[in-house]
């Protein structure tokens, strides 16, 4: 007998190797496989620090964002960083400039934004953020407790 060559196999078992699925999975029936629902922590960039505070941002593409949207109710605080237009509403916006100071001014992280949101674990207490876009900035002062989420836009105008 001779061996039948089907084109979405070998694409199929490549794509097994990358995610890590096992081969039966992508050979063992006639039909084409289906891809595994996206995990939301899968697509999180990794969680980076500064001292005793853990913080990650991005958001950048559907995906991500979707994930970091997902994930705001597990941080104390969430930052979203965007730009007012007169003919698009908002427009997200990257590399914006950040710095979360203790309630003394003493700066705790000083960063810069890899996308439109950025998630914090931070103990309780007083802090200001402050965020820059275009030569203007912005200052929030928040106060994280034991059962408060705190989500702060920054919405700059053309």
């Amino acid at each position: 007998m001779k061996a039948r060559s089907t084109p979405w196999i070998g694409a199929a078992l490549a794509l097994a190797a990358v995610v890590g699925m096992p081969a039966a999975w992508a050979a063992n029936s006639g039909a084409a496989p289906t891809a595994p629902a996206t995990d939301a922590a899968s697509v999180l960039p990794p969680v980076q620090h500064a001292g005793d505070i853990a913080y990650l941002s991005g958001g950048v593409g559907s995906d991500q964002s979707a994930a970091f949207k997902d994930a705001m109710p597990r941080y104390p605080l969430s930052l979203e960083f965007a730009r007012h237009t007169a003919s698009n509403g908002n427009e997200y916006l990257a590399n914006v400039p950040v710095t979360i100071a203790d309630a003394h001014g003493n700066a705790l992280v000083t960063t810069t934004t890899h996308g439109p949101f950025m998630l914090v674990s931070i103990p309780h207490g007083r802090y200001v953020v402050t965020a820059s876009h275009d030569g203007k900035t912005e200052r929030r002062t928040v106060e994280i407790g034991a059962a408060a989420h705190i989500h702060e836009a920054f919405i700059w105008s053309m």
